[in-house]
């Protein structure tokens, strides 16, 4: 009898160590995608923070341009609010690409060193999003791979490890920016 508990001591023992590292191993990858989507908010905080430097760069060479204006305003703010979809930043991207054509007509503005600082701010923080959410989808591949496998598929669901969803960058792309700075044209 006393093999028969030792033995089954040993197997539950065996499965607690087991468990507790299935737990330890998915609370990293966890924060794994937690830190990927962080990542991402702050790029949007940052190019939402950059819009209106660039606006106010262009107002003063492009005063006539006041409807696309506007537009780049309009839609930073509802990126910005927080409280819409993703769709926002899509808006916003049209918004600030037609923004940025208009330094093609007028080479003054193409010209002006705030102008040409700024847009390669902007555009380096385009390339940062981009990045941050490739690394949010590869944190979210591997967590959601450790999660499915065996024999941490037998544990994830009970131990509260839910699917993460690479969608869920849609979510993170409403932009929680603490406030939207006014700016009057």
């Amino acid at each position: 009898m006393d093999l028969v508990l030792g033995i089954a001591l040993a197997v539950v023992a065996l499965v607690l160590v087991v468990v507790i590292g299935i737990y330890n191993r998915l609370v990293g990858l966890r924060q794994g995608v937690r830190q990927g989507v962080a990542d991402i908010d702050a790029q949007l905080r940052q190019r939402h923070d950059l819009i209106p430097n660039l606006v106010e760069t262009v107002k003063g060479y492009a005063a006539h341009e006041g409807e696309t204006l506007q537009a780049v305003i309009a839609a930073r703010n509802a990126a910005a609010s927080g409280s819409l979809s993703s769709g926002d930043e899509q808006q916003l991207r049209g918004a600030l690409d037609r923004l940025l054509a208009l330094g093609e007509a007028y080479p003054e503005l193409k010209a002006s060193a705030n102008f040409q600082s700024l847009q390669g701010e902007l555009a380096d923080v385009e390339d940062k999003l981009a990045a941050a959410r490739r690394a949010l989808n590869a944190a979210v591949a591997r967590f959601n791979a450790a999660r499915e496998s065996f024999p941490a598929v037998l544990f994830a669901g009970a131990l509260g490890f839910a699917e993460a969803d690479f969608h869920r960058l849609d979510a993170s792309e409403q932009g929680t920016v603490d406030q939207a700075p006014k700016i009057a044209f």
